[in-house]
C-alpha cells in the first residue's frame, strides 16, 4: 500500500487541508508557530476514501441519500438515513491492508496511551463555515483496538443528521465529502477551556471560558463555566462571571463521566486573573499565527498550558431557521430526564383532566352567548397545548433516537433498527385502545350485535379526532372497521415479544462499568418511544372537544359557517389524511378514493423508494386513504396508502397488510404501529397518494424501502 494514511502533526504541511482536514492542519500550524500542542498524527482523507472503497460504502451511502431529493427529506427522514449509514460503519471492517497501514503508523506511542480521537474534515474551521460540534470527538480512547473503533466512529460522524443539515444549508455536495481524523494523546488537565481572542459580543473585549477538569462538559453544555472578559487593547481582565460550580468532567473507564465537582474547588474558581491573562496571550499568538481572530480551545495540567485546537471565530452561513429548530430538538440524557418527570407528572394529567372537564360540559344546555365564550375558550386552550407539545413533547422524541444510536454504536447490529425492539411497549394508549378494538371483533365473530359493542368503545374513545371528524361523529366508518377485522383470516394481534436476549446482549455491550447508565438510556427511550405516541392521542382529546363545541354551535346557529371552518383549522399536523391546506381535488367525493390511472398515460411509476420503517415484506392491493372517509372502504388485507397515519387512528393497522406512507422517518406513529403488528411500513414516499392508485397491486418491502406497483 503506497498512500500515505498517517501523517505525524509535526510534520504535517499546514496547507494540506484536503489531506489532513482543517483541524490537523491548524494544529500544525500552531506547531510551526511554538505553541505548545499535544504530541498527535493526522488520519488522512485517503485512508477514509480506502475505507469507503474496499466496503462499497460510497454506492450504499448514495442509496440512502438518494431515496428523495436531499433539499426535500424532513429532519426525520435525515435522522433515519443518518442512523442507518453510521450502522454501515460500524458492521463494516477495516481491510486488512488498511488496519495495518493505521496500526503501523500511528505506531505504539498513539496506540498504548489515553488518546482524543477527533474529527477533521476538509471543510471543518474553515472561515467561511463552522462545524464546530457537528462532527463527533471521543476523549479518553485506549488501546489499538478502541482507537481503530473510534476512528470509524468519526468518520461516520460526518454524515450525522446535524452535518447533513448544515451541508444542505451551505448547498455542499454530500457526495464530494470526506474525513480525516486527528489522534492527539489526551492531556489530562485540571483546568480547562476556550477562548475567543475577539468576544463574539463585543469586538473590543476578548473572552476566556473555564471549568474543572476537562473540556468536554464546557463543549457539551453540560457543564457550566467561569467567564471572564479581557480588554483587546490591554489584555487586562475587565470583568469575571462566576458560575454556579456543581459538576466536573473527569475521565471514566473507556471514555469520561460528568461527576459531582469535590467541595473544595466549589468555590474556587478554575483561574484566577493572572491565570486568565495567561490564556489569553496564548490564544493571541495563535491568532497572530492565523492573521484572524480565534477560538482556541486550552487545558493546564499541572503548571503546563496546552492548546488542543483552534478555530475562527465565524457565525459561518448562518443558522437558518429549520435546523436551529432542528437542534434544539437534540437534548442530554440529563435534559430528557427532567423533561420526562415534566411530561409524566404534570403535561399529560393536566391535559387529561382538562379534557375530562370539558366533556363533562352540557354544551346543549348552554345559551347562545355562554356557548359562544366556550367555543372561543376551548379554542385557545387548545393552542395552548399544542404550544406546550411544540415545546416539550417533541423534543422528548430525541429520547428513543439517543437510546437507538448508543445501542447501535454498543450492540453493532445487523438491522440498524433493532432497538426499536427493546422499545416497543403494550402500555401505548393506542395499543391499548387497539386490544379493545381487537375484544370488539372477536365479541361480533362470536355472535354479538355490532351496535351493541360499539357505545361502550366509542364512549371511550370517541373523542380523539382526525382531521375534522371526531370518532363519534365516524360510527359507520368505526362499524365498518370492526366487521372487517371480524371477518379477517388469521390472527391480528401485537406482538409479544421476548427482549430477554436483546437485552442481555445490550447490557453486555455496555459492560458492568456502564449498568446504571445503560439502565437510565433504556428507561428513557421507553418512555420516550411510548409517549411519542401516546401524546398525540391527549393532544387529540383536546381537539376533539374544541370540535364538539363548534358542531353544537354550529348547528344551533351561534357560529356561521366562515367561523365554524377557522375554528376547525388544525394547528397540530399530524393529520391522517391529506395535509392542512391541501387541495382535496384528487379525492373523489363520491367513493373517497383517487380514480383509476388514466389506461392512455404512457408511463405509470414503477418502483417507489421511501424509508424503511417496518421490516417484512407484503403484496396486496393499494387503497388510497386521504381522509376518515376513505376508512369506510377499507378491506382487510389492503395496503393502505396515506399522507401519514394519526395516532388516533391506528386501529386500522391490524387490517392492513402494508403501510406507505408520504411523510417519513420510522418514529412516525403508522411506522410504530406497524411495527408493534409486524406490518411492513415505508415511509417518506414522496406523491404517494399520486402515483398510487387504488386497486394498484402493491409489493411493500419494509427491509429496503421499497414500494413497487403493478
Amino acid at each position: 500500500m503506497t498512500a500515505r494514511y498517517v501523517i505525524a502533526l509535526d510534520e504535517l504541511d499546514p496547507t494540506a487541508v484536503a489531506l489532513a482536514g482543517g483541524k490537523a492542519c491548524a494544529l500544525a500550524s500552531l506547531t510551526r508557530a511554538g505553541l505548545p500542542i499535544p504530541s498527535g498524527a493526522a488520519v488522512t482523507t485517503g485512508a477514509y476514501g480506502e475505507f469507503l472503497a474496499a466496503g462499497g460504502l460510497r454506492e450504499r451511502i448514495a442509496l440512502e441519500l438518494g431515496r428523495k431529493e436531499f433539499a426535500d427529506m424532513r429532519w426525520e427522514e435525515l435522522w433515519d438515513a443518518a442512523l442507518r449509514i453510521r450502522n454501515l460503519f460500524l458492521t463494516t471492517a477495516l481491510p486488512p491492508d488498511l488496519r495495518e497501514s493505521l496500526t503501523e503508523g500511528l505506531g505504539r506511542r498513539l496506540m498504548e496511551v489515553p488518546v482524543v480521537v477527533r474529527s477533521s474534515a476538509p471543510g471543518e474551521d474553515a472561515s467561511g463555515a463552522s462545524f464546530a460540534g457537528l462532527h463527533e470527538s471521543f476523549v479518553n480512547v485506549r488501546g489499538a483496538e478502541a482507537v481503530l473503533e473510534h476512528i470509524r466512529l468519526v468518520w461516520a460522524s460526518l454524515w450525522s443528521d446535524a452535518a447533513l443539515l448544515y451541508r444542505r444549508e451551505l448547498g455542499l455536495d454530500p457526495e464530494r465529502s470526506a474525513m480525516a481524523v486527528v489522534v492527539q494523546e489526551l492531556v489530562v488537565g485540571e483546568r480547562s477551556g476556550v477562548c475567543f481572542t475577539v468576544d463574539p459580543r463585543d469586538a473590543g473585549r476578548g473572552l476566556v471560558e473555564a471549568v474543572h477538569g476537562l473540556n468536554q462538559g464546557l463543549v457539551d453544555g453540560s457543564v457550566e463555566p467561569d467567564r471572564w472578559e479581557l480588554d483587546r487593547a490591554t489584555g487586562q481582565v475587565a470583568a469575571h462571571e462566576e458560575a454556579t460550580r456543581e459538576r466536573w468532567v473527569s475521565p471514566s473507564a473507556g471514555g469520561v463521566r460528568v461527576r459531582p465537582l469535590p467541595a473544595e474547588l466549589r468555590q474556587r474558581p478554575p483561574l484566577d486573573d493572572a491565570g486568565a491573562r495567561r490564556v489569553y496571550r496564548v490564544a493571541l499568538q495563535a491568532e497572530a499565527s492565523f492573521s484572524a481572530p480565534q477560538d482556541v480551545e486550552w487545558t493546564i495540567a499541572g503548571d503546563s498550558l496546552a492548546c488542543l485546537q483552534s478555530r475562527p471565530i465565524t457565525t459561518g452561513a448562518g443558522t437558518d431557521d429549520d435546523r436551529a429548530g432542528y437542534l434544539s430538538l437534540r437534548r442530554t440524557l440529563d435534559n430528557l430526564s427532567v423533561l420526562r418527570r415534566r411530561i409524566e407528572d404534570d403535561l399529560l394529567p393536566s391535559m387529561a383532566r382538562e379534557a375530562d372537564e370539558m366533556a363533562a360540559v352540557q354544551l346543549e344546555q348552554l345559551d347562545d352567548d355562554v356557548l359562544r365564550d366556550e367555543v372561543t375558550r376551548r379554542r385557545r386552550r387548545y393552542e395552548h397545548w399544542v404550544d406546550v407539545y411544540s415545546v416539550d413533547l417533541i423534543p422528548f422524541a430525541h429520547g428513543a433516537r439517543l437510546f437507538g444510536q448508543v445501542y447501535n454504536d454498543a450492540v453493532q447490529p445487523a438491522d440498524p433498527h433493532e432497538f426499536t425492539l427493546l422499545l416497543a411497549s403494550p402500555d401505548m394508549v393506542s395499543v391499548a385502545r387497539n386490544r379493545e378494538f381487537e375484544r370488539l371483533a372477536a365479541d361480533v365473530r362470536g355472535g354479538r350485535d355490532v351496535e351493541a359493542v360499539l357505545d361502550g368503545f366509542l364512549d371511550r374513545y370517541g373523542d380523539g379526532s382526525w382531521g375534522s371528524a371526531t370518532l363519534a361523529a365516524q360510527r359507520d366508518t368505526v362499524r365498518h372497521l370492526v366487521l372487517e377485522l371480524a371477518g379477517a383470516p388469521g390472527e391480528r394481534r401485537a406482538a409479544d415479544r421476548d427482549v430477554t436476549e436483546l437485552e442481555r446482549r445490550y447490557f453486555e455491550s455496555m459492560g458492568d462499568e456502564h449498568r446504571e447508565h445503560a439502565n437510565e438510556l433504556l428507561s428513557l427511550g421507553r418512555a420516550s418511544y411510548r409517549l411519542r405516541d401516546d401524546d398525540n392521542l391527549y393532544l387529540g382529546r383536546i381537539e376533539g372537544q374544541l370540535l364538539r363545541a363548534v358542531e353544537v354551535a354550529t348547528r344551533r346557529g351561534t357560529l356561521d359557517g366562515a367561523h365554524a371552518a377557522r375554528l376547525r383549522e388544525p394547528l397540530h399536523p399530524t393529520v391522517g389524511g391529506r395535509p392542512a391546506g391541501a387541495s382535496p381535488s384528487s379525492h373523489d367525493a363520491a367513493g373517497g378514493t383517487q380514480p383509476a390511472a388514466d389506461p392512455g398515460a404512457p408511463l405509470r411509476a414503477r418502483q417507489l423508494l421511501g424509508q424503511p420503517a417496518g421490516p417484512g415484506l407484503a403484496v396486496g392491493p393499494a387503497r388510497i386513504v386521504l381522509g376518515p372517509d376513505d376508512l369506510a372502504t377499507f378491506r382487510a388485507d389492503e395496503v393502505l396508502v396515506c399522507d401519514a397515519i394519526d395516532p388516533s387512528m391506528t386501529f386500522v393497522v391490524p387490517l392492513a397488510a402494508a403501510i406507505v406512507e408520504r411523510r417519513g422517518g420510522m418514529l412516525i406513529h403508522g411506522a410504530i404501529i406497524a411495527r408493534e403488528y409486524g406490518v411492513p411500513c415505508v415511509t417518506g414516499v414522496p406523491g404517494a397518494t399520486e402515483l398510487i392508485a387504488t386497486g394498484d397491486r402493491v409489493s411493500v418491502d419494509g427491509h429496503l424501502g421499497i414500494v413497487v406497483v403493478g
